[in-house]
């Protein structure tokens, strides 16, 4: 984008993971790395943890959703930003039920109740391929580790997660053990990095380190891959609440492998940014 040109923005969140949503459908909104970090800075910009960009969907779906990290690095989905999204586009078309095309692959939106959003997140993969992880590997027991952190889990829900089970998820420095860990020479397109402590078999508690945006207060597709993670453990059943630093989610890994989300979502301001 020219920097003379405004830029029209909604600030929305959910469980506190907030995002700077653009509507690509009627302009272009093509933004190079240093100009998404520069939108998503929260000094000099105007502060998120992921920029939600609306796209005209290509594969008969309502619309595209595309995710660059706080970094500038291109995410393949987000959970807690699908939700914000498919309340824009459920408000704007009337429909209660939408699909969103992302480059992880589809997901179906439909409205839920109490001002919540469930989110068919897809199938869950877990072939090591699929994570993709950059050598073959027991993907319900990675054998890594840093510090505190061992053997975790691997998940991909568009996107790849490990997920470390914990005594205590509060207890661990995620700040120091998050950034290493993401960047394993396992992970070839770095990981997002959960530490989860079991409260009961219907109640995780979690902490998350996204890969390029760090610390964030929640993360839908995190919360996803630990509900997975615990039921290949063993260690929950199928439907669970993820509790995270923003609040609850309630996830359920069916059946027929697929992971619904449901959570809720706000929209806290719009105005226009323009390029420095």
């Amino acid at each position: 984008m020219s920097a003379s040109d405004p830029l029209p923005f909604r600030k929305m969140h959910g469980l506190g993971n907030d995002f700077v949503v653009l509507d690509a459908r009627a302009r272009d909104m093509t933004l190079t790395t240093a100009q998404a970090r520069q939108l998503a800075d929260r000094r000099f910009g105007v502060g998120c943890d992921e920029i939600l960009t609306i796209r005209p969907a290509g594969n008969g779906g309502d619309v595209f959703m595309g995710v660059h990290n706080a970094d500038g690095s291109i995410a393949e989905s987000c959970g807690n930003g699908s939700r914000c999204v498919a309340d824009l586009i459920m408000r704007e078309t009337g429909k209660s039920r939408i699909v969103m095309e992302t480059l992880g692959g589809p997901i179906i939106a439909e409205r839920a109740d109490g001002n919540q959003v469930s989110i068919d997140m897809g199938p869950a993969k877990i072939g090591w391929r699929d994570i993709p992880l950059a050598e073959e590997r027991d993907t319900l027991h990675l054998g890594i580790g840093e510090g505190p952190l061992r053997d975790p889990v691997g998940v991909s829900m568009g996107n790849p997660h490990a997920v470390f089970f914990v005594d205590k998820a509060d207890a661990i420095d995620l700040a120091v053990l998050g950034p290493k860990l993401e960047r394993h020479a396992l992970f070839p397109e770095r990981a997002n990095i959960s530490v989860v402590d079991v409260r009961s078999p219907t109640h995780l508690r979690m902490r998350v380190w996204e890969r390029g945006s760090g610390i964030t207060l929640a993360c839908g597709t995190a919360a996803c891959a630990t509900g997975v993670a615990a039921v290949r453990r063993g260690l929950t059943q199928r439907k669970v609440t993820v509790t995270l630093d923003g609040g609850d989610l309630l996830i359920e890994w069916r059946a027929d492998n697929h992971v619904i989300m449901t959570g809720p979502f706000a929209e806290v301001f719009t105005g226009t940014w323009v390029l420095p």
